[in-house]
């Protein structure tokens, strides 16, 4: 696990007119402040990567679908430097992904139905604090591809 990466499980509520899905509330103690919320839709089997922000904080949630989002820490100094992370995340598995500054981070639709992320950052979008590159940057070296076995 990436160093400052948190998974925090996230609490569904059913009955029989439906549910409610919990995703952060200011009492929580993964709560910093409050920036924005936005939502991304992301088509199945695409794509979205890489961007890495300096200074926002980032909590992810899927209420719609499932995606495998893919960490690197990109961070210099730090004792996970390198490293690489996945989560599969979603309907699946419902959770809050806390994801500090400065990691580098990545999503892709799996399954056959576009995915719905939510992120409820720290500061409002900025677009001079966020760098984006492409999603087979050979620096990084990430496979996207389905594994099999």
């Amino acid at each position: 696990m990436i160093e400052g990466v948190e998974i925090i499980p996230l609490r569904t509520i059913m009955d029989d007119r439906g549910m409610v899905r919990h995703m952060m509330k200011c009492t929580d103690p993964h709560f910093s402040k409050f920036g924005e919320i936005y939502f991304s839709v992301i088509f199945p089997q695409v794509i979205k990567a890489w961007h890495v922000h300096r200074k926002m904080e980032l909590n992810y949630a899927v209420i719609s679908g499932n995606i495998k989002l893919v960490l690197y820490d990109a961070r210099k100094g730090s004792p996970t430097s390198g490293q690489i992370q996945e989560i599969c995340m979603g309907e699946d598995n419902y959770v809050l992904v806390k994801i500090p500054p400065h990691i580098v981070n990545g999503f892709k639709a799996i399954g056959n139905e576009k995915a719905i992320v939510a992120n409820c950052s720290d500061i409002p979008h900025d677009p001079d604090e966020i760098e984006r590159f492409d999603p087979f940057d050979p620096k990084i070296g990430y496979n996207w591809e389905i594994r099999h076995g």
